[in-house]
């Protein structure tokens, strides 16, 4: 029996595409295996969106090849974001990989395989996506499944390597999603998140009437006591249909994941975002009048060339402000073939761009102090997602998730895992609600 080995790197549409990768192999005989030591296949699941990724990536398959040495028929797959970047430039640099797998070019494995076991080294970034058909799918056991219903992006912005590596929206077939959903559901999980660059795009390569909402309506319509969220949102795309969505469907989260990257009007600009302050800000207004409880969550962006200090204090004003839940944060990364890559006279000065990062890392957690504060007191659903067994101070815990994505520790001496518990909210951390069972 072959074994493979992947490692993922990146987003959670990374961790989706690991999965299908261990339902295809499987077909070719290739089974799981959590020693990279015992493995015939060794597959890098990469991500581009910062320079540190990328190397990690090229570092971890340097140490593959060296195993390599000693065990001349192991396989070795670069595979994601950074394999479409660089195509055949990674044989060059790295020749004892076999294959080379673009984003666009996943469904392609099985055949791929074949030719790199009759000993061809094989590259595969075709722009022209691979056509998808039903596979199985090697899900990591848990409450959650995570379910790509589009991949790509058309915005461009300035910073951003996505629209190059994954390419150009495009929706997934409605009945190969909704197919998807019943099969995890009849594995056990209990809440389904719908994943894509660009959720609010969904059905724009469909027929008439496919979007989004009407996603979500045929999701909730399926039978079981389960949760559905998405992400990701772009701010100017969110349409009044989605928010009514969240409020009439029971299974529809109050939760809403919308990158600002900037709280600045001309940095906003210069990356190529349509929207200002003003406009970001009367979303999430909007949003939270006719949904109370609901979450918001954002990105930003620290030192984005040319940034100055005001322009970045800028960034920390609208955090608060805006009352962010939580917020995703990095320091700029400069990506090849990106516009913002060009401008290297801008580029700001690295010690600068880490002070900035831990400024606005210090108000993020803020946020997020004020934002668990508001729930002290009162009665939640959760849904467990772990048994953590005895701490430190001899309590055994749960954990789980409310609607609104807050975590919340519970004291429990039972694995309630994948059951829905009803919580009295009893104390409020900066990255955590503690609570009792009620």
């Amino acid at each position: 029996m072959k074994k493979v080995y992947i490692e993922t790197l990146g987003c959670q549409m990374n961790k989706s595409d690991a999965e299908r990768m261990y339902g295809m192999l499987e077909y070719c005989g290739y089974y799981q295996t959590e020693n990279p030591k015992e493995a015939d296949m060794l597959i890098i699941n990469t991500c581009s969106i910062r320079q540190l990724s990328e190397d990690k990536a090229y570092s971890q398959i340097g140490v593959w090849g060296k195993m390599k040495k000693s065990k001349p028929d192991l396989k070795i797959v670069f595979a994601g974001c950074v394999a479409q970047q660089g195509g055949k430039n990674v044989l060059k640099r790295a020749p004892y990989v076999d294959l080379v797998l673009g984003t666009q070019r996943l469904y392609e494995l099985p055949n791929l395989v074949k030719k790199i076991e009759a000993g061809e080294k094989v590259v595969s970034i075709e722009e022209k996506p691979f056509e998808e058909s039903e596979i199985k799918i090697n899900r990591v056991k848990g409450v959650n499944a995570w379910i790509p219903i589009m991949e790509g992006c058309n915005n461009f912005c300035t910073y951003c390597i996505v629209p190059y590596t994954r390419g150009r929206e495009r929706s997934r077939k409605p009945e190969l999603i909704i197919a998807e959903v019943k099969k995890a559901l009849s594995e056990g999980f209990k809440e389904i998140t719908l994943l894509g660059q660009n959720v609010d795009s969904y059905g724009k390569d469909l027929g008439e009437g496919q979007n989004l909402a009407w996603l979500l309506r045929q999701i909730n319509a399926i039978e079981g006591k389960f949760r559905i969220r998405f992400v990701t949102n772009y701010p100017t795309d969110i349409t009044d249909e989605v928010i009514d969505t969240v409020i009439e469907l029971d299974k529809v989260c109050e939760y809403f994941h919308i990158p600002m990257q900037s709280g600045d009007d001309y940095i906003l600009k210069k990356m190529n975002r349509r929207y200002d302050y003003a406009t970001y800000k009367k979303i999430c207004d909007h949003i939270r009048s006719r949904i109370p409880d609901v979450t918001i969550t954002s990105d930003f962006i620290a030192g984005f060339p040319g940034e100055t200090e005001e322009q970045f204090e800028n960034t920390l004003k609208a955090m608060t402000e805006l009352e962010l839940d939580y917020s995703n944060t990095a320091s700029y990364s400069p990506r090849e073939k990106t516009v913002a890559a060009k401008w290297v006279d801008l580029y700001i000065d690295e010690n600068i761009k880490t002070e900035r990062l831990a400024r606005l890392n210090e108000h993020n957690r803020a946020c997020c102090l004020a934002s668990n504060k508001k729930y002290l007191g009162r009665e939640m659903e959760v849904l467990i997602e772990n048994y953590e067994g005895v701490n430190k101070r001899g309590i055994s815990v749960i954990t789980g998730r409310t609607r609104n994505n807050k975590i919340v520790h519970i004291p429990c001496d039972r694995d309630l895992t994948g059951e829905f518990v009803n919580v009295k909210i009893t104390n409020a951390r900066t990255w955590y609600l503690n609570g009792e069972l009620v």
